[in-house]
């Protein structure tokens, strides 16, 4: 169910975007937008994850930098039945965490310093888990199309005034202002329907590959209290990435109630303890890994 949702939301953006470009400039503009939309998809196919790394200054590490961050990766992704992922390790101090990449094969895991510090080892891995589940869901791959095509949308109603002079254009001067106001903020809706409903499919199967929902619960309790109080600057710069960390690093404060682009924690803590509760400690206990 949830990938058919996915698969619905993310053809309404791409048909938004084709739609822009119709009613901006007519059989022309579809055409441009069409054009638009494949290159921009394609190149975000092939160069997505390391523009993301290096957007937030990731820094590779390996088992002689980090042998337990490293170490850690390695076994829940043997869970996982996954390629091994890079590992990379953001600067700031804010305790946060995304996963990056077009495919398992091509995967990355980015954990903060603040996380790394802040969580212990159990939460730490709860966090991995999670994001070694978005990569096996594919989930990076749909979030980074996701996000071009909300910026695309966002180039091209940047640019309806030109085409709003258009003779094709069947809006009209009004029409044309209409779709620079609301285009964007269409496709920023359909970009969190896609991130939220992503976001619990992740914990879900986070809990099962590190085998304790505790663990995940725990460390999103932990990073949404303390990410308020830290500022992401490189995050703030670049907020079109924020629906890949695994809790919004953005401060948006009460507009952030209204543009969410994580489901609440405290219901993603709800599900999680309530899965914990329906499965039983005893499993998960059997699963522990050696940082336990």
């Amino acid at each position: 169910m949830n990938f058919a949702r996915t698969a619905l939301l993310l053809a309404a953006m791409t048909g938004l975007f084709l739609a822009i470009g119709y009613l901006l400039a007519g059989e022309g503009g579809l055409l441009i937008a069409f054009a638009i939309a494949l290159a921009m998809n394609g190149w975000a196919y092939w160069n997505s994850d390391q523009m993301v790394l290096r957007m937030h200054g990731a820094q590779q590490v390996t088992r002689a930098t980090a042998p337990d961050l490293v170490g850690m990766v390695e076994e829940l992704a043997r869970r996982a039945s996954l390629p091994m992922p890079k590992v990379y390790v953001l600067a700031t101090s804010q305790p946060n965490a995304f996963a990056t990449g077009r495919d398992p094969q091509h995967s990355a895991v980015a954990v903060t310093r603040g996380l790394i510090e802040s969580c212990d080892p159990e939460e730490l891995a709860g966090v991995i888990a999670h994001e070694l589940a978005h990569i096996k869901n594919r989930d990076t791959l749909t979030m980074t199309i996701t996000a071009t095509l909300a910026g695309a949308i966002g180039f091209l109603s940047q640019f309806a005034f030109f085409f709003g002079r258009d003779s094709r254009n069947p809006l009209g001067a009004l029409g044309t202002i209409l779709v620079m106001i609301l285009a964007p903020l269409a496709a920023m809706l359909v970009q969190m329907a896609i991130s939220r409903t992503r976001e619990y499919s992740a914990d879900r199967l986070g809990a099962e590959i590190c085998g304790q929902p505790r663990w995940l619960a725990r460390a999103l309790q932990k990073i949404e209290q303390l990410a308020r109080g830290v500022v992401n600057e490189r995050a703030e710069r670049n907020p079109a990435s924020a629906h890949l960390f695994i809790v919004n690093p953005l401060h948006m404060g009460g507009v952030d109630k209204l543009f969410r682009t994580h489901p609440p924690t405290a219901d993603r803590v709800r599900r999680l303890l309530e899965l914990a509760g329906a499965a039983g400690e005893t499993a998960g206990a059997r699963r522990r890994g050696p940082w336990a």
